[in-house]
């Protein structure tokens, strides 16, 4: 990891801010960008579309993209810059101020507004992993298809009102209804599902939760070149309730209709669905392949604390 010399020329930053971020409002974006201002050299754009994300940072070069908002923000601030070939000659910056913000809890980014914008100007950078789907596709934090799209989208109408708890509700009522999916799922040619046997859910993890804090793949480290993999065969009454109780606490890799694995090319095909790719949905797809890129971005996290003595 490298830090900011101090000493070194003032930093160069372009705050993408998503007005459509559903975390915190306007009172903590005045406090996160004084805190930029005061430590470095701002200019703040609102891209509230992730097309015009590209655009943007053509408009501004030399500056080190700020991602405000939420997990989805991040991921259309990363994806643009892997569209403009710019991964490894920008650093990231992340104020989550959305209502998941799962990618910050991986990487230890406060969730407080004004001390996520201290990291922004005073962190150190690491290299992450990303996820390449066979589309062209990335994935920043986690893909996940089965019963977590169908509480993401149940979820989605709960968020005005219940912010990061819509997740729990959604999961809830999607539990409810979910009678499986038959899915193929490989990791590097290793068969985890055949396709025969119905599965309530598949992740693939390169950070560690979804919905705001739920584990999905909690052993996950977004920077070891490597997804981890959750499959669950929990597809009876009693099994789901369970397993979703379980999944919550982190604690579903108990069950013996789970299995996990680890691996840098994963392959799903099966009937026509949809997915949920760091918290947008998208497809139906009926097959979809994705590999591993080691070290491909860089983004700005808390300086490591000195162990005592």
């Amino acid at each position: 990891m490298a830090g900011w010399a101090e000493g070194e020329a003032m930093r160069r930053l372009l705050v993408l801010r998503n007005p459509s971020a559903g975390g915190a409002g306007d009172e903590a974006h005045d406090v996160v960008m004084a805190v930029l201002k005061e430590h470095a050299d701002v200019v703040e754009v609102t891209a509230g579309d992730p097309r015009d994300l590209a655009g943007l940072l053509g408009e501004h070069p030399g500056r080190d993209p700020v991602a405000v908002g939420g997990d989805g923000t991040l991921h259309g601030v990363v994806a643009a810059l892997s569209a403009r070939g710019e991964l490894k000659t920008r650093t990231v910056g992340l104020v989550p101020l959305g209502t998941g913000n799962d990618m910050a809890r991986a990487l230890g980014i406060p969730l407080e507004p004004s001390q996520a914008a201290r990291v922004v100007t005073g962190g150190v950078e690491r290299r992450m992993d990303l996820l390449y789907d066979d589309q062209g596709g990335i994935v920043v934090n986690a893909v996940h298809l089965g019963v977590g799209v169908a509480a993401g989208q149940a979820a989605t109408a709960l968020k005005p009102v219940l912010r990061r708890f819509a997740y729990a509700a959604g999961g809830l009522a999607a539990g409810v209804r979910a009678r499986g999916w038959r899915v193929r799922v490989e990791v590097d040619g290793r068969v985890l599902a055949d396709g025969r046997r119905r599965v309530l859910m598949v992740g693939v993890g390169n950070g560690t939760s979804i919905g705001g804090g739920t584990p999905l793949t909690p052993g996950a480290r977004p920077d070891d070149g490597l997804a981890d993999v959750m499959v669950s065969f929990s597809t009876g009454p009693v099994r789901r309730l369970v397993y979703g109780v379980l999944l919550r606490l982190g604690r579903h890799g108990r069950q013996d209709t789970v299995v996990f694995a680890r691996g840098s090319r994963i392959q799903i095909s099966g009937p026509a669905s949809e997915v949920n790719a760091d918290g947008e949905i998208t497809g139906p797809v009926s097959g979809r392949t994705w590999t591993v890129t080691p070290a491909a971005w860089r983004i700005t996290v808390p300086s490591p604390v000195p162990p005592p003595g």
